[in-house]
């Protein structure tokens, strides 16, 4: 009996040391030092990532390894590229939302269709343009700065918007938008539901994805992944919560399920930090 309780002991010891711990796969090659996008997509043996604003207008295809195997060109402005959706199809989506200062009018995303991945040719991209219905002043006030953003998916035909708060003593509060994956007008993104994550620049929401099942919902920040599970509908933000603390703090920017228990990280390399490919086991 004594054996047995040690045995359970040490198993749990082992399995809560595991929790957190990112497997590092590779440091990332230079042209990806300031990657905000990684997406795990249908029919395609590479992962694809980008690199925020300030950097070319190009996504990389990387293989499990790290290694950059493809790049493409686009006909399109690196206004502010934060991060990277795909579709069932095979569809490529660019989130160009980034907007620190929360000014832009011009907010989009862009589609890159699947024969394109294959390209040697610079792409065409077909912009989805949205705006938020309850941003009035371009910028707003210091307290209303709730318009930024680096973190979508797609799920059946829509695209699920998660914000970046710039109010200071508010960083960790994310509102949940929905747009519908189609070009056309404008759209207007409709708002579906909130959640506060904690209050300071560490909680800021940098990434989002969903599981092949679309059970799960994981939201990245700098020291943490949010676990959604048993939400109702398209509501992510409801339901059960797990935070699942990591072992290393960095900038942490892209966040995409491999499969249904796995997630690929990167982080941006500043200060002679970061600029990694890790795994995480959930």
């Amino acid at each position: 009996m004594k054996k047995n309780s040690l045995f359970l002991l040490l198993f749990f010891s082992l399995s809560c040391s595991d929790i957190g711990r990112l497997k590092l796969i590779s440091d990332l090659p230079k042209e990806l030092e300031e990657v905000s996008g990684t997406e795990v997509v249908a029919d395609s043996n590479l992962v694809w990532m980008l690199n925020d604003g300030g950097n070319k207008a190009e996504i990389y295809g990387v293989s499990n390894k790290g290694k950059i195997v493809k790049e493409l060109s686009i006909k399109s402005k690196n206004n502010d590229w934060e991060d990277l959706t795909s579709d069932e199809n095979g569809n490529v989506y660019i989130g160009d939302f980034g907007n620190n200062e929360n000014k832009r009018k011009n907010l989009a995303i862009l589609k890159i269709k699947k024969k394109h991945l294959s390209s040697s040719k610079k792409i065409d991209v077909k912009k989805i343009k949205f705006y938020y219905p309850n941003q009035d002043d371009f910028p707003p006030k210091k307290k209303k700065l709730f318009f930024d953003s680096e973190s979508f998916f797609y799920y059946k035909n829509s695209f699920y918007i998660f914000t970046k708060s710039r109010v200071e003593g508010k960083y960790g509060k994310t509102s949940l938008y929905k747009i519908p994956a189609k070009e056309g007008k404008k759209h207007k993104a409709e708002f579906v539901s909130e959640f506060n994550n904690c209050n300071d620049a560490n909680c800021w929401i940098t990434s989002a994805d969903i599981s092949p099942s679309g059970k799960k919902v994981a939201l990245l920040s700098p020291e943490a992944v949010l676990i959604f599970t048993d939400f109702k509908n398209d509501d992510f933000l409801s339901g059960k919560m797990v935070k699942v603390t990591l072992d290393s703090y960095s900038q942490k920017e892209a966040i995409t399920f491999k499969d249904e228990n796995t997630l690929l990280i990167t982080d941006e390399k500043a200060h002679n930090v970061g600029g990694n490919f890790y795994e995480l086991k959930i």
